[in-house]
């Protein structure tokens, strides 16, 4: 994962930061900001173990809470993660939309199987192959991740996209009047940081 080719790991379960405007209805927004760049060059992968990503599902109703997670489900779910990064920012930036997250997006929305797949061996002959029940909730999950991220996109809540602008934060939220910071945290943190350049310019 990129960001944490510059920047160390936090060990904790959480940043204490209130999700950011929007996310309680997009969960593909939360997904996206389940990345945390936090001050001081630290980060914060909510997903980083299979416990962690099992426990995100679970707390978006996308999985039970047993559901046993190993890390290669994990892979995916951080996987799909940073491909709705970015269309997020090639959404708020007003570039193309990159080829390889657009195809991740739609390989996501059409894993979910509508029935068993027919399978042959020597032994049982023709029979159906049921997949794994992990990778059934898996692809379940990826599959309502990638629609809500393309209701998102194409949505009327797409012109509100915006990337919280205080530095270091990466989150992306959705405006809400004149509020464009994703919590009063990185509002404060901001409005500091330009008060300190103000007050450095004029001595």
């Amino acid at each position: 994962m990129s960001e944490t080719d510059t920047a160390s790991t936090v060990d904790v379960v959480g940043p204490g930061l209130p999700s950011a405007p929007g996310a309680e209805r997009y969960p593909a927004l939360d997904l996206a900001n389940s990345a945390i760049a936090l001050p001081g060059g630290q980060f914060l992968d909510v997903l980083g173990t299979p416990s962690g990503a099992n426990q995100w599902l679970v707390d978006h109703d996308l999985a039970p809470a047993d559901a046993g997670l190993q890390e290669i489900c994990a892979a995916r779910l951080r996987s799909l993660r940073e491909q709705v990064r970015a269309l997020l920012s090639a959404q708020i930036g007003g570039h193309p939309a990159p080829a390889t997250a657009l195809a991740a997006v739609n390989d996501a929305l059409t894993r979910v199987p509508t029935a068993s797949p027919l399978s042959w061996d020597a032994i049982r002959g023709m029979h159906r192959t049921s997949p794994h029940p992990i990778d059934q909730i898996v692809d379940q999950a990826l599959g309502i991740l990638a629609a809500d991220a393309a209701d998102l996109l194409t949505g009327p809540d797409a012109e509100r996209l915006t990337a919280c602008p205080s530095t270091p934060c990466n989150r992306y939220l959705l405006r809400a009047g004149r509020r464009h910071w994703c919590s009063v945290r990185c509002g404060d943190r901001a409005r500091a940081a330009r008060a300190y350049a103000r007050r450095t310019t004029t001595r």
